[in-house]
């Protein structure tokens, strides 16, 4: 038997002529905790609510549990939905607000009581119930919102970036909390996000969106090492883009011309051979100084971030590189010429008009 929960299968949709998602398909297994992560403008929101009900495709088909859900009204469809600014009733105590599906349902008091008793132990917050939603914080009004959605036990939890509103120590411990409980019940997750780090620390899966498609969906290992587009590799970590053309490929190994030198880069049924033009991706962490070889550059500047050091470099050709180092300054100063390289491995050619393939 299949273990997929969900199934999007080429979804489209528009507004005011106006086209959003471009036929996205996505396929989700129980359990797994899947973000849809990219900028603002991109699609996810509006994938979300088309998962949730709340906005109809125009084409396309919605499946849960192998069962077409596409015209479905949302309380037909076992999904819960979290979002940023918690939605809770202010003038209800926090176990109201929990309880209040079930009360809908018409549940037992007693068994009403039970339930939200569990959900407030499971974010931590038992002993909160008789409290209202103001004299909670910030991350504990989350954890009410958390737990609402939590208590009909969902076949599937969307989560609309529930964490935007936190600052980024609260942001991050909530992370955790999700991610912990998210594997203690073992429901299925999708989450949205435009926070790369946030989608690397919590998910099993990403789905990079751009412009209402796709661009890559995979690990966070293979989206952060083995980016398919220019784009992914740009908005998943810091990665410079450099073009060139491929002198040769001998057993998988490229040597790429650029205009200012030869570089290496790792070819995996990329089907690049002599002559061809590619486009290179390297995450900044990768680009190493040497000696002789490797492409000549200036030093721009030299900034701290976080612990994180920043070397911009220029090349000759005008276009830049950074390069970046955790916690080590490097005797280099502005002006200063210096020649980069980096490892076959390191180097990823990218295809800017390559689709995820899902």
């Amino acid at each position: 038997m299949s273990d997929t929960i969900l199934e999007l299968d080429h979804i489209e949709k528009s507004f005011g002529g106006t086209s959003v998602l471009h036929g996205v398909s996505l396929s989700v297994q129980h359990g797994e905790f899947v973000t849809l992560l990219g900028p603002s403008g991109c699609g996810k929101t509006t994938t979300l609510r088309i998962i949730a009900g709340l906005e109809t495709p125009d084409a396309g088909r919605v499946l849960l549990r192998g069962t077409d859900m596409t015209a479905a009204p949302p309380e037909k469809r076992d999904v819960n939905t979290v979002f940023q600014n918690y939605a809770l009733f202010p003038h209800m105590t926090v176990a109201a607000n929990i309880g209040y599906s079930l009360k809908l349902k018409k549940m037992p008091r007693t068994e009403i009581a039970a339930q939200v008793q569990q959900a407030l132990e499971l974010v931590q917050l038992d002993g909160f119930g008789t409290r209202m939603p103001a004299e909670l914080s910030g991350g504990q009004r989350q954890r009410v919102a958390i737990a609402r959605a939590l208590v009909n036990r969902p076949s599937v939890l969307l989560l609309d970036e529930p964490l935007g509103a936190l600052d980024l120590q609260l942001r991050r411990q909530m992370q955790l909390e999700l991610k912990r409980l998210q594997k203690q019940l073992g429901l299925t997750f999708i989450y949205i996000t435009h926070d790369q780090e946030e989608a690397l620390n919590m998910s099993d899966r990403i789905a990079v969106m751009h412009e209402g498609r796709f661009e890559q969906v995979g690990t966070p290992a293979e989206v952060y090492d083995r980016p398919r587009t220019s784009f992914v590799a740009r908005f998943v970590g810091t990665a410079n883009i450099v073009k060139g053309q491929v002198l040769q490929n001998e057993e998988g190994i490229l040597t790429v011309h650029t205009a200012g030198g030869q570089v290496p880069a790792l070819c995996c049924n990329c089907g690049k051979g002599a002559g061809d033009g590619v486009t290179l991706a390297v995450r900044s962490e990768h680009v190493e100084f040497c000696t002789e070889g490797g492409i000549p550059a200036t030093v721009k500047e030299k900034t701290f971030a976080g612990g994180m050091l920043r070397i911009s470099l220029a090349l000759e050709n005008g276009d830049e590189l950074v390069a970046s180092r955790h916690g080590i300054d490097i005797a280099l100063s502005a002006g200063e010429g210096v020649r980069v390289t980096w490892s076959a491995q390191n180097a990823v050619p990218v295809d800017t008009h390559t689709e995820a393939q899902v």
